[in-house]
């Protein structure tokens, strides 16, 4: 898509437009980039804990929850899962999210739907809650 049509989908919807360079194969479960205007809804790290801080056992269900999590935090500021436009994952075991992706898949597609914002994973040595197997930022935009 060139400039001045991502602008007018912007411009036109508020967005979030996906960004996919020319020429490049289309990614899978995620974005190159996004565009929107509006306002923004960021999260802090959210771990997989409910409302009472207790971790389920395993990261598949740590990402459901993760992901709920994220969801909540959207709707209080006015947000929806469509309207995420990056997120940043922190797992402890890269080969276990490898192993999982299936699973993981499965639950965002359940929690967030078929939005694919820009992502990024990375594999940390451990995070600030001794149980959590992972940690997600998100950054939406509600358009104007």
């Amino acid at each position: 898509m060139s400039i001045s049509a991502l602008k007018a989908a912007v411009l036109q919807g508020g967005g979030p437009v996906p960004i996919q360079p020319e020429g490049w194969p289309r990614p899978r479960g995620y974005a190159n980039g996004m565009m929107a205007r509006g306002t923004l809804v960021l999260t802090g790290g959210v771990v997989g804990w409910d409302a009472e801080e207790r971790f389920p056992e395993g990261l598949v269900a740590q990402t459901r929850q993760a992901l709920a999590n994220i969801v909540a935090i959207l709707e209080a500021g006015g947000a929806r899962p469509d309207q995420l436009m990056r997120m940043t994952w922190y797992v402890t075991d890269l080969a276990a999210y490898r192993a999982s992706l299936p699973e993981i898949g499965a639950a965002y597609r359940e929690t967030i739907g078929r939005h694919f914002p820009a992502m990024a994973l990375v594999q940390v040595v451990s995070l600030v809650e001794p149980q959590a197997v992972v940690e997600i930022e998100a950054t939406a935009v509600i358009p104007d």
